[in-house]
C-alpha cells in the first residue's frame, strides 16, 4: 500500500530530476496532480493502487461543471496520463488506468499579432525616444523590443542571454530554450544596431559587480527579470491604436506570422521559434489566413 502523499513526493522528484522539464511545466503538472489527489481524498481513496479510470473521469467532469476551459481540461488529462504511466512503471498501479483516457480537444485560440505597419511604428517610436532621451535605459528598452521582434525569442530566453551568446560576425544570438535545448537565431540589421548601441554605449554605465555576463540588465545592474521585460514591451506598444495590452509573447507571435507572410517555410519558422512539434508552428498559418481574409473583406469591392 502506497500513500498518496509519499507517491506525490517521489513523483515530484521524477519530474524535477529525470524529465528535465521547465519549471513552469513542472508547476502545472504538480498543480494538476494536487487537484486530482484532493478529489481522491474526498472519494475516500487513500491508496494509489485503488485509482481507477472512473476516478479520473469523475475528477475531469467535476472540473468541467466548475467551468474549466477545454484547453485546461485537455492539459489536466495529459498530466494525469503521465502520472498513471509513471505509477504503473514504478509498480504502484497494476495497470495503466489512464492510458485509455481520451484527451478533451481544446479550442485553439489564435494569438493576437501586430500588423507589419504597427510593428514598424513601434520600433520607430522607440528609436525616436532614444534620440530624444539618450539614456542607458532607453537604449536598453529599444534593444529589448527590437531583439524580441527580430528573433521571436521567448522572454525567458532573452533574459538568459549572455555576452558570449551574441555573434556579430554572423549577426546571430544563441539562446537556451525549453528542456535546455540550444538554438541559434539570426537577427536583422536594426536589431543588431540597437543591441550594439546598448552593449557598447549604455550597458557599461549600468553594469555593477552583480552584472556578470548578462546582456540585459535591470536598473540596479543585475540580470534583467521577466517582469521588467514585460513592462518594457507593454509600454512600447501601448500607444498603438487598436492594439490590446500586448507583451513579449505577442511580439513572438508577430515575428512568426510576419515570417510566414514574407515567404518563410514552416520548418524554418519552427527552427527559429524552437518548437518541438511542427503542429505548434502551424497555428501561425491559420493566423495568416485569417489576416488575409480580413484584408480581402476590407479592400475588395466584391468581398
Amino acid at each position: 500500500m502506497s500513500s498518496l502523499e509519499s507517491v506525490q513526493v517521489e513523483y515530484t522528484r521524477y519530474l524535477e530530476k529525470e524529465r528535465n522539464l521547465s519549471e513552469h511545466t513542472i508547476r502545472a503538472y504538480l498543480g494538476d496532480l494536487e487537484g486530482f489527489l484532493q478529489h481522491l481524498e474526498k472519494q475516500k481513496v487513500d491508496d494509489v493502487a485503488s485509482i481507477t479510470i472512473a476516478h479520473i473521469r469523475s475528477w475531469l467532469a467535476n472540473q468541467q461543471v466548475k467551468g474549466g476551459a477545454r484547453t485546461t481540461l485537455s492539459r489536466r488529462a495529459v498530466s494525469i496520463r503521465l502520472f498513471t504511466k509513471w505509477a504503473t512503471k514504478k509498480g504502484y498501479l497494476n495497470k495503466d488506468v489512464g492510458a485509455t483516457l481520451a484527451t478533451p480537444k481544446g479550442h485553439r485560440t489564435l494569438p493576437e499579432v501586430l500588423s507589419v505597419v504597427d510593428a514598424s511604428t513601434a520600433m520607430d517610436s522607440l528609436a525616436t525616444r532614444v534620440a530624444e532621451e539618450e539614456t542607458p535605459l532607453s537604449k536598453r528598452d529599444c534593444a529589448i523590443v527590437e531583439v524580441l521582434y527580430a528573433s521571436g525569442a521567448r522572454v525567458s530566453e532573452l533574459c538568459g542571454l549572455d555576452l558570449d551568446d551574441v555573434d556579430y560576425n554572423r549577426n546571430t544570438i544563441r539562446v537556451l530554450g525549453k528542456a535546455n535545448k540550444e538554438r541559434t537565431i539570426p537577427l536583422g540589421g536594426p536589431a543588431i544596431k540597437a543591441l550594439n548601441d546598448w552593449l557598447k554605449n549604455a550597458r557599461p554605465s549600468v553594469a555593477t559587480d552583480k552584472s556578470a555576463r548578462a546582456v540585459f540588465l535591470g536598473s540596479r545592474g543585475g540580470r534583467i527579470d521577466q517582469r521588467t521585460v514585460r513592462t518594457v514591451v507593454y509600454e512600447a506598444l501601448s500607444a498603438l491604436e487598436g492594439v490590446e495590452r500586448m507583451g513579449p509573447h505577442g511580439l513572438r507571435h508577430s515575428a512568426a506570422t510576419h515570417l510566414l507572410e514574407g515567404g518563410a517555410d514552416l520548418r524554418t519558422v519552427q527552427e527559429i521559434l524552437g518548437h518541438a512539434s511542427l503542429a505548434t508552428t502551424q497555428i501561425y498559418t491559420h493566423v495568416s489566413t485569417e489576416r488575409l481574409q480580413k484584408a480581402f473583406k476590407q479592400a475588395h469591392p466584391r468581398a
